[in-house]
């Protein structure tokens, strides 16, 4: 299958295009292979609220949680069995991407258990659970940005685990990203470890932040206001990319990248548009810059593989125009530390109802196995 040429020149232009879905029928159908093959798809992400909608659909699953309920194990150890199966038969399919690029893509992620996102211990416990349990060495670890998610991310990355930082909204809170990063490839390297096994993305979320941005734009409601809808999210976006060169054009850096250091790559995460009357494809024309990954569910691959439009870099040019935007939405009454704040909790509570339905749907599987034949297993 040949590549398209929308996506190919994406790639060509430094963005890597990863897939932000997985599942067992996707696997099972080499779909996952045809996308890697024909739509440049190098690298794969997953969420709680992914794994949720693809156990309930279809009966991709039903095999391994009829020997999950004869085993007889626990609801959270079958929900590790069947993600982490995912996990490595994607990385598996990647894993000629992952060669050819030296290690910097071909890379898949699973995260975390999201009730973890507020303990720090806990977390780094989880990390390195579920880094022994896939095995995969271009696997990726996901670990919210909270605040307790900042030290686990130190304490992964000098364990010599590779990490996808998740649930990044806000400026300050990537500039604290990016200083977890090196301070745990500062451990590894006393340490002793490789550096350039070492990997990360951060993930900065895009349309969300419209979202809530633009609801709010609507209840004030001025000309004004309502002039700055579907601006916020691009120009967030792109002033973290001027964080990204900041932090990683610094003395301390440049310390790191002589020991074999490999640069934290922004990751624009949520970039499926949620608001209709926008261009369905803005969130990837528009955040276009060397180093970095957009992660997209299929839907949205596709559009750009039918209509979108590739220039060289539609970030760096507009820095001044992204801050100007920033201070404008502030003036109008846009409160930017509140904005943040409430999606980041409302991000971590969205994926632990979602990692709960999933709990919820393999008990009921389990308890059909083990249900059947006068109540003995499966």
């Amino acid at each position: 299958m040949s590549a398209n040429e929308n996506l190919a020149g994406l790639s060509a232009a430094g963005v890597s295009v990863w897939l932000d879905d997985i599942s067992r029928g996707r696997l099972e159908t080499g779909n996952l292979k045809d996308l890697v093959s024909g739509s440049s798809v190098a690298g794969v992400t997953s969420n709680p609220s992914i794994f949720a909608a693809a156990l309930a659909k279809g009966s991709g699953y039903d095999e391994q949680i009829a020997d999950l309920a004869v085993r007889k194990v626990s609801v959270d150890e079958a929900a590790r069995a069947i993600t982490t199966f995912d996990i490595r038969w994607a990385a598996d399919v990647l894993a000629p991407v992952f060669e050819t690029t030296g290690g910097q893509d071909g890379r898949v992620s699973i995260e975390v258990d999201p009730r973890l996102a507020h303990q720090t211990q806990a977390t780094i416990a989880e990390a390195k659970a579920l880094w022994w349990a896939v095995d995969r060495p271009n696997t990726m670890i996901k670990i919210p940005a909270t605040e307790a998610g900042l030290p686990a991310i130190t304490a992964a990355i000098a364990a010599g685990i590779s990490v996808n930082v998740t649930l990044i909204f806000s400026l300050e809170r990537y500039r604290g990203v990016m200083d977890a990063y090196m301070a745990g490839l500062e451990s590894a390297k006393a340490a002793g470890i490789d550096l350039s096994t070492i990997r990360s993305v951060a993930s900065f979320f895009v349309s969300r932040v419209d979202s809530e941005i633009d609801k709010r734009l609507d209840g004030i409601g001025t000309d004004e206001a309502l002039a700055l809808k579907g601006k916020a999210a691009i120009a967030n976006a792109r002033l973290a990319y001027q964080e990204f060169e900041n932090a990683f054009g610094s003395a301390r850096w440049e310390a790191l990248s002589a020991a074999g250091a490999v640069p934290q790559r922004p990751l624009w995460a949520s970039t499926s548009v949620k608001n209709p009357d926008y261009r369905d494809v803005m969130y990837v024309e528009d955040l276009i810059a060397p180093g970095t990954v957009n992660t997209m569910p299929e839907g949205t691959i596709h559009d750009f593989a039918d209509h979108g439009e590739v220039e060289a870099d539609t970030v760096r040019p507009f820095y001044a125009d992204a801050a100007t935007v920033m201070l404008r939405l502030e003036r109008v009454g846009v409160d930017y530390a509140d904005v943040v704040k409430v999606l980041e909790d409302e991000g971590v509570e969205k994926f632990i109802v979602s990692w709960n339905q999933l709990l919820d749907q393999i008990r009921s599987k389990l308890s059909e196995n083990t249900s059947e034949e006068g109540g003995e297993q499966k």
